[in-house]
């Protein structure tokens, strides 16, 4: 009889347990190349602006302007020695401190901020509707 005290079978009470063995599981063959999301994809060098995000090209004159907002872009925010949790709000020694980060000035020390991303594949639609449409072809 069972020391249980409503004497019903339980997960403890199961006869199969000694019987069944354990077979080790084969490794799990996985694909030499990088995994997660876009690894591996062609990646290119952009600068965007800091205000609307508009690609721009890599080499910034002083009085360059963005060519879809008009901001400027020879500023401390655009720059790659931006940091505000450094002293005088940037990375390198400056002589003289910026106090408008956001308008254009004239450091010497200026590099723009390029952030790599996804290469654009040519064949990839241009429209939201183009890929909606492509979805569904036959």
């Amino acid at each position: 009889m069972s020391d249980r005290k409503y004497r019903q079978r339980g997960y403890q009470d199961d006869d199969r347990g000694a019987s069944r063995e354990r077979r080790p599981t084969p490794p799990v063959e996985r694909d030499p190349g990088p995994r997660g999301r876009g690894l591996g994809k062609p990646t290119a060098s952009v600068f965007r602006c800091a205000v609307c995000g508009f690609a721009q090209s890599s080499a910034i004159a002083a009085e360059a302007v963005c060519g879809k907002c008009g901001a400027d872009l020879h500023t401390c925010t655009h720059c790659a020695h931006f940091d505000t949790s450094a002293a005088n709000e940037c990375r390198q020694s400056v002589k003289e401190y910026v106090s408008a980060k956001a308008k254009r000035n004239r450091c010497e020390l200026f590099a723009p901020k390029a952030v790599q991303e996804f290469a654009r594949d040519a064949e990839s639609p241009s429209s939201a509707k183009a890929a909606f449409d492509a979805l569904f072809k036959i």
